[in-house]
């Protein structure tokens, strides 16, 4: 039997977990945040060598969107962007770490953002959803047309042909076996003037999107991970129109398919839906963001959860991922430079959390001894 003592080693005389004794107690210690520039690309290798490495960071979600020069539609990818070589130097290095690296591209919503359509919409404006909403010059919220981000039409013809090149290219070229597709805040779904979508079900919609892009990685052996908020209910829960939703696409819960890994994002209040979504038959990451008091509570529920469980709910709550909503460069610099550990930061939440992992994996595994 292996001792508890032989599973820690010291780094400047602190303690740290093994890597196998921390996956053993939390499956999943990640970290979401966008891919880096190109000019940020060294920068942010040091900073997986330097501080994701030593925390034992096992999951790396980068948001690459169209920050890659791809080969299969080179007219989507944006004017400076990560080379194949220079990806394969991420993977290599997290192959390294033991880092599992999951591409994400959005899919379904985000295809705008303030004034500027994305990529996509761009280069294929026959696959919006609600093309009678012009793009403002100066975007203000609320507006009259409900704009948050555009969305594509899931029933267009030709949107997967093109959306799926992409995912199969970008999860090649990463070497992984999931891919994150975004899907979070759906504003735009079942339009009543899209010709395809016209009254539709949201919830049937929006699960079918799911579960197309689903079962097109499980022909490679890839599982689909999305964000959780469409599929809570905003108006039962109070939980709003941004971490739940308000237009009936809640329902999608019981369609989806159950192998995929929803990550479970609460930013203003650290509520426990991930019971909910483990209840259903779903594994969920919870996902903090810039609030450190929230994400020590949210991790702390995270491991009484996967204390308190049934042999069955268990392994369902998979563990917990840091979310950064700035760029690489900007996040690195927060890290480095602020001297304001106090503040609601992203930086300071990451340490935060990770901090708190540290803490109640030595304490879990002292318990076993």
């Amino acid at each position: 039997m292996r001792k508890f003592a032989n599973l820690l080693f010291v780094v400047f005389g602190l303690v740290v977990i093994h890597p196998v004794v921390a996956q053993d107690v939390l499956p999943v210690r990640g970290l979401c945040i966008a891919a880096p520039q190109v000019d940020e690309l060294d920068d942010f290798i040091a900073f997986i060598d330097q501080e994701l490495a030593p925390r034992q960071v096992n999951v790396l979600v980068l948001r690459v969107d169209y920050n890659y020069q791809f080969e299969s539609h080179p007219e989507l990818q944006d004017e400076v962007a990560l080379s194949k070589e220079q990806v394969k130097r991420l993977v290599d290095l997290c192959q390294k770490h033991n880092i599992r690296l999951i591409p994400q591209i959005n899919l379904l919503g985000h295809q705008s953002w303030a004034s500027d359509l994305g990529n996509l919409l761009k280069v294929y404006p026959q696959f919006d959803e609600t093309p009678h909403v012009e793009m403002p010059e100066n975007y203000q919220w609320p507006n009259e047309d409900g704009l948050y981000c555009k969305s594509y039409c899931p029933l267009h013809p030709g949107v997967h042909e093109v959306v799926f090149a992409l995912m199969d290219e970008i999860c090649e070229v990463f070497e992984t076996d999931a891919f994150h597709a975004g899907m979070d805040e759906v504003f735009y779904i079942g339009d009543d003037q899209c010709p395809r979508c016209s009254g539709r079900d949201k919830a049937e919609l929006f699960a079918g999107e799911v579960n197309k892009i689903q079962n097109h990685l499980a022909q490679n052996n890839r599982q689909l991970w999305i964000w959780g908020d469409r599929l809570l209910d905003g108006k039962t829960t109070g939980m709003g129109m941004w971490e739940a939703s308000m237009n009936n696409t809640h329902r999608a819960i019981d369609l989806i398919s159950k192998e995929v890994m929803i990550c479970d994002w609460h930013y203003e209040r650290p509520d426990k839906s991930a019971v909910y979504f483990a209840m259903k038959g779903l594994d969920v990451l919870t996902c903090p963001w810039r609030n450190p008091d929230h994400a020590v509570l949210q991790t702390r529920d995270m491991f009484d959860f996967r204390a308190s469980a049934t042999s069955e709910m268990k392994d369902r709550y998979q563990g917990m991922m840091q979310t950064v909503w700035s760029g690489a460069g900007a996040f690195m610099k927060e890290f480095y430079n602020s001297e304001d550990t106090t503040t609601n930061t992203a930086a300071n939440c990451f340490r935060a959390m990770f901090a708190e992992i540290e803490q109640l994996t030595a304490k879990e595994e002292h318990n076993k001894k």
